[in-house]
């Protein structure tokens, strides 16, 4: 295996969590028809996790604006999952079902290629998440898939959500390095695009569509850890620094 710098300049790598390293759609959808199926419910669970992640940026910005508190992820997920559950005529849920429903985003799946990639990664830079994810929904997620961090950083860290520059650059405080020696990875065009001005490199990690694998995924996969193994763990690799992909 290569160890050789992505950049000489780049010495630890923040990652993208929810998409990039873990699958929310299919883990949710998954464990949404166990529920379904313990509870004796019919709910169209790809088309109930599309809507709850859809709930994710407007509540944030309530946040911002000052309709709401503080509220690290969790609560956020809470209120989007009980409009949800009421929309869906859930609500009879005993709360202690509502509890561990709303936890699924704890227990999210991580993609093929997360675990053998991020350690792969680890041998020469220093690894962490930088999510919006809360620090318990993290580390709970971590402690059950084997993602391999140095540490994690979350945005509950600096009361501030991604894309808000606090996170980018706090995140290259809290691990003593200059900005310019931080590179993002995350399979979001905007979170990438918000980063831009802070001086972070950026690589782009283009999964599969949310729909689910798809064939031609699974063959870009391949192609990927061909030619662009330092990129793991990336499906396609569309570098936003000097690193470059070759």
């Amino acid at each position: 295996m290569s160890t050789r710098p992505l950049d000489g300049k780049v010495r630890a790598l923040a990652f993208d969590v929810f998409g990039t390293v873990v699958d929310w759609r299919g883990s949710i959808v998954r464990e949404g028809a166990a529920f379904a199926a313990k509870h004796g419910i019919r709910v169209d669970w790809a088309h109930f996790a599309d809507a709850w992640r859809a709930g994710y940026r407007p509540a944030m910005q309530k946040v911002r604006s000052g309709e709401l508190p503080w509220l690290k992820i969790d609560a956020l997920h809470r209120l989007i999952l009980d409009g949800l559950l009421t929309e869906h005529g859930m609500s009879g849920l005993a709360e202690d079902d509502i509890a561990y429903l709303n936890n699924v985003w704890h227990r999210l799946d991580p993609w093929p290629d997360a675990v053998p990639g991020l350690t792969r990664l680890k041998n020469r830079y220093v690894i962490t998440t930088l999510s919006n994810g809360n620090f318990s929904l993290l580390t709970n997620m971590a402690k059950r898939a084997g993602l391999p961090w140095d540490c994690i950083v979350s945005a509950e860290l600096f009361h501030h959500y991604k894309p808000d520059s606090e996170t980018y650059l706090g995140t290259a405080e809290l691990l003593g390095i200059a900005a310019a020696e931080l590179m993002l990875v995350a399979c979001h065009p905007d979170d990438l695009r918000a980063a831009r001005p802070e001086r972070p490199s950026r690589v782009r990690c283009a999964r599969p569509p949310r729909s689910g694998r798809t064939a031609g995924a699974a063959r870009a996969s391949r192609v990927c850890r061909r030619r662009c193994a330092r990129c793991a763990p990336a499906r396609r690799c569309a570098s936003r620094s000097r690193a470059g992909c070759p």
